[in-house]
């Protein structure tokens, strides 16, 4: 049976996106990120789950710099997840009882609102998730009155709602993926992201611009960029790409080659199906037979035909 890692443990929004992205497969929850996608390039599972990108917050740092710097893994599917947060607590305590709440950094971030507004004398301490916080509540003893996370973390672990839909959104979504170790990427359907981090050969006037002109000049279009810091000091980055189509089409290798040639390195992460299913608007002379057509036309030159 199909077995895949996840941020868990039981209970958290990854378990949630796991369950609609490979209802047939066997659940490893992990204690984080990092040992989910370990889990995976050491053969203890056969792949992974974990939330790549938030509505609110942007990339999640731990993903970016795994998928950029550790032993590679491919994305090879995406799910929009809609988050909604909880207030969770034992039985029998009240809002009026909550001095201490305990959830992921994250959802502390996107529940602010509701902390200062009803929880204003509360402390907010961080947990690894959203559903760790929950079960840290559950514990007998435990010094945390109440915890944010998905409700269903409040079923597993034997809590109860005592507010529902706390986020200061209400139309938060997170983006998870699943990875598997290297392999040729699914088909082209049509309506494909590609995914790659590309590393700045050094730093000078228009080095962004240089990569940035390498997808526009082919009509790729961008659906994100993020610049994570390499570590190397104050100023040197590296960025991650998503952008419309698939490794397969003309265009994306092209400008896929064209980054290759003008950056220090480039990490391919992986062509797959796009959850939203939009398919690309392909610009005149942009299209694979566009290609095709350009490219027997420079061998007929090289031929000497004119």
């Amino acid at each position: 049976m199909l077995k895949l890692a996840y941020l868990g443990p039981e209970g958290t929004f990854a378990e949630e996106a796991l369950r609609i992205l490979a209802p047939e497969a066997e659940r490893l929850p992990s204690a984080n990120v990092s040992a989910a996608l370990d889990a995976a390039r050491r053969g203890e599972a056969d792949g992974a789950v974990v939330p790549l990108e938030n509505s609110i917050e942007g990339g999640i740092a731990t993903t970016l710099d795994e998928l950029a710097r550790s032993e590679p893994l491919l994305i090879t599917a995406e799910l929009l997840l809609p988050v909604e947060f909880s207030l969770l607590a034992r039985p029998g305590k009240e809002i009026g009882d909550i001095k201490r709440v305990i959830s992921h950094p994250a959802a502390l971030t996107q529940c602010r609102g509701y902390i200062a507004r009803e929880l204003p004398d509360a402390v907010a301490v961080s947990a690894p998730s959203t559903a760790g916080a929950a079960q840290e509540v559950a514990l007998p003893g435990s010094p945390y009155d109440a915890a944010i996370a998905a409700r269903i973390a409040g079923e597993h672990y034997g809590l109860v709602e005592l507010a529902g839909g706390i986020g200061d959104r209400s139309d938060t979504v997170t983006r998870f993926v699943r990875l598997s170790r290297p392999a040729p990427p699914p088909a082209p359907t049509g309506s494909d992201r590609t995914s790659l981090v590309a590393f700045l050969s050094d730093d000078h006037p228009g080095a962004l611009l240089e990569m940035l002109t390498e997808f526009s000049m082919r009509g790729v279009n961008l659906t994100r960029i993020e610049s994570r810091p390499t570590g190397d000091g104050i100023g040197r980055y590296f960025f991650h790409f998503d952008f419309e189509g698939h490794i397969a089409d003309a265009r994306v290798g092209e400008a896929v080659s064209g980054l290759h040639r003008v950056c220090e390195g480039v990490r391919f992460l992986g062509s797959y199906p796009r959850a939203d299913g939009l398919a690309p608007q392909i610009r005149r002379g942009t299209a694979d037979a566009d290609f095709d057509e350009a490219s027997g036309w420079l061998a007929r030159i090289r031929g000497g035909q004119v």
